[in-house]
């Protein structure tokens, strides 16, 4: 009897992770922003223009996993000049730490809405826990792929001097609000 309920117990496991899916993430669709503090007088908002990664869920399970790389080289503010140094050793010094990493440690649902996800961002060769609130996530058959396409809209908030991003304090505020819109499309 105990082996029975054994055997039951793995094929009911093995058939939940069957329903495990991997996305792709598109990175057409794909760009983690930010908003950070200029001296008190307004907010610059920039954003990167490389990312790639997979996400793996579960939506039954209500289990997932999120491994994403931004190309820091990517930065965008709109303004060559400011692309510039930010790229350059008192900000993102893209040379010595070319990227940027998300790794979630799990997500959170609440019912069957996925909420957030609990993970860990790499800056500069620093890792520090940051959570992602997710205020939207929808899945569709996308009429152009013919696969299953997922996205998200998630924020989160973070110092940036945790990171070792120093540059411009105390004038700058080291306050920086990130913005990250995704999409990833089921793999075959």
């Amino acid at each position: 009897m105990k082996l029975q309920i054994l055997i039951a117990t793995l094929l009911a496991a093995s058939a939940t992770s069957a329903l495990a899916a991997t996305y792709n993430v598109d990175p057409t669709h794909t760009y983690p922003s930010f908003e950070a503090d200029h001296m008190g007088v307004s907010v610059w908002r920039g954003k990167f223009n490389k990312t790639s990664g997979t996400v793996t869920m579960d939506r039954a399970a209500k289990t997932g996993g999120l491994d994403l790389t931004i190309d820091p080289a990517s930065i965008n503010f709109g303004f060559d000049k400011m692309d510039t140094h930010a790229k350059g050793p008192d900000m993102f010094n893209v040379e010595k730490f070319p990227t940027i990493t998300y790794k979630s440690k799990s997500f959170k649902f609440d019912g069957d809405k996925l909420v957030g996800v609990d993970g860990e961002l790499t800056m500069l060769g620093v890792t520090k826990p940051v959570m992602l609130k997710v205020n939207k996530f929808t899945c569709i058959m996308h009429p152009r792929y013919k696969k299953e396409v997922c996205g998200a809209d998630a924020t989160a908030e973070f110092k940036r001097t945790d990171f070792g991003l120093n540059y411009g304090t105390p004038a700058f505020a080291p306050e920086v609000k990130l913005a990250i819109q995704i999409e990833a499309i089921k793999a075959d």
